[in-house]
Order: C-alpha cells, then structure tokens, then sequence
C-alpha cells in the first residue's frame, strides 16, 4: 500500500493498541469499563467485521466500534485525527458499519453522544441521526468480584 492510500478494513484485535491510543487522543471520546484490551477483543469476536480501521499507508487515521445483540446495533467510539477531518471519512466509517448492520438483518442504530461534545452532536445531525428526546440515557456499573 502507498503512503497516500486509504485503505478501510475491519478492526483486530490487533489494531487495539493504535486504536485505543487514538480514542484517547480524542475530545469527546470517554473510555472506561469495556474499553479494555480483552473485552474489545470480545466483541470483536461476537461482532465480525463489524468494527472498522481506516489506515493511510501504514498510520491508523480512523476507527469506529460497532455492534449489536440481535435487534438493534451501537456504534461506539467513532474517532478520526483531526488531518483527516473533513473529508468523508467519519461518514464512510459509520456507512460501513450500518451496510454491516444491515447484512446481519438489524434495522436501528443507536449511538450516544456527550452533551458537551459539540462538534460531535454537529457530526451526527449532518449525517442524519436524531436526538431521542422520549428516552433517558440510564447507567449502572457492575462491581467486579475481585
């Protein structure tokens, strides 16, 4: 592959490292329980192909991580560098897990979006999706047994 081409392919475990590294280099990304090594590497395994990397040369430039449990799918942790902002990416990445969606026979998508991550709301709304103002977001963490 040339240094200029873009090449989007689905994530493995062993991009995990490029991709977490650039979810932390993110503004408006959160990570925290799930986002580990082992239980990325999980849904990956449940989710086939599901997850995408964009790769220019050999630089990871993007990542989005999808899946779904049967009825309906989650896209999660949608991040691309700020050079390559602008230029469709984000849109190609999201497309790309919806027609992945869509072959595994699920019809909705749901993401969710911090209040305070303005330039990601702006994404979201340009690319089609809508605020649920009927739902509330509710979270509880389970205690590991350690």
């Amino acid at each position: 592959m040339s240094e200029d081409e873009l090449c989007i392919r689905p994530m493995t475990a062993g991009d995990y490292d490029a991709v977490i590294a650039l979810w932390r280099d993110t503004p408006g990304v959160g990570l925290g329980v799930g986002d580990d090594r082992e239980t990325v590497g999980a849904s990956l395994e449940r989710n086939p192909g599901l997850s995408l990397v964009a790769v220019r040369g050999e630089t990871l430039v993007g990542a989005v991580l999808c899946g779904h449990d049967g009825r309906q799918g989650s896209i999660n942790h949608l991040a691309v560098v700020l050079e390559e902002r602008g230029r469709g990416l984000g849109r190609e990445l999201v497309d790309g897990c919806l027609e992945g969606l869509r072959a595994a026979g699920i019809g909705k998508c749901n993401i969710a979006v911090y209040r305070h991550n303005a330039d990601g709301q702006a994404f979201w709304r340009a690319t089609g999706w809508r605020t649920r103002d009927d739902l509330l977001l509710m979270q509880r963490g389970i205690p590991s047994r350690d």
